[in-house]
């Protein structure tokens, strides 16, 4: 069943301030929208629940890419092709790059926002991991300040955040001096191309003497957030790489998250695809 159009209130803004305001003085009545490209699926099918929100795709204080020599900052309004035609970030941030040309189609991409994708707070997102293992940051805007916060930690449970009523996300930054890392990403669904990940994986590691000097590993749709799997990197920092050490690494992913069954695919099959990834991943450490 389609939603009744009419029923729906989308309302223009001046500037940035003017959302704050907004915001400020009626908590919970207003949402975003920018892309989009999550809403109108829930329009389409009926079930988007809210019915007020404020046009901000044009708002230049959510636009842009700034690259400064410590850091790359995004704006929340950034679209994935956006991401994917940056120079920089082809070259220092290759994972959310390919994040973004495996998200949805070309028209998918043209309208689809970084901010809006980390906002919407699917545990299935493809940017999310590679964010988590790029050490992202967030910055997130009321009326009354700004603050910056790791978008490690950034979800609680499924589709909670620490987002107030009255804030937004203004920004993405990402840290650069990332030379010596090695990176792998993978999103497996049932097809090539416009699809909801079956099992997302990003991937970096730091090697000194063939050992893991540090690790980072995210993974999508195996838990009810997207997942930062610390212990498991625990269990790899000072370990030199070797069959033992993959096998043990893949036993402890498969207690650290908790896959479900549901249409896409079965809790059991996003289990082994996540341990095949992980040790995937610690090989090609091996190799190169």
């Amino acid at each position: 069943m389609r939603a009744y159009l009419p029923a729906y209130h989308l309302e223009p803004v001046r500037d940035l301030n003017e959302v704050l305001g907004r915001l400020s003085r009626e908590p919970g009545r207003w949402k975003l929208f920018a892309g989009g490209t999550d809403l109108m699926v829930l329009l389409e099918a009926g079930k988007l629940s809210h019915r007020y929100f404020l046009n901000v795709w044009k708002l230049p204080e959510l636009r842009g890419i700034e690259v400064a020599p410590e850091s790359v900052t995004l704006g929340a309004a950034t679209t994935y092709t956006e991401l994917r035609n940056h120079e920089t970030l082809a070259r220092e941030f290759p994972l959310l790059c390919q994040a973004a040309f495996e998200t949805g189609a070309v028209a998918t991409q043209n309208r689809g926002t970084i901010g809006g994708n980390i906002a919407n707070a699917s545990p299935a997102a493809d940017s999310p991991p590679a964010l988590l293992v790029y050490d992202a940051e967030i910055e997130l805007v009321s009326a009354r300040g700004a603050r910056w916060r790791p978008f490690h930690g950034f979800y609680s449970c499924y589709k909670q955040m620490d987002l107030r009523s009255d804030e937004l996300i203004r920004r993405i930054r990402l840290p650069r001096a990332q030379a010596g890392w090695r990176s792998y990403y993978r999103k497996v669904g049932t097809r090539r191309a416009q699809a909801i990940s079956k099992v997302c994986f990003a991937g970096r590691a730091r090697l000194e003497s063939a050992r893991i000097a540090d690790v980072r590993l995210a993974f999508g749709s195996v838990a009810p957030i997207v997942l930062r799997a610390v212990q498991t990197e625990r269990s790899l920092r000072g370990e030199k790489i070797s069959p033992a050490v993959a096998r043990a690494a893949s036993e402890k992913l498969a207690r650290e998250i908790a896959p479900i069954d549901d249409m896409r695919s079965t809790a059991n099959y996003r289990r082994r695809v996540a341990q095949n990834l992980l040790r995937e991943f610690i090989e090609m450490l091996s190799v190169q």
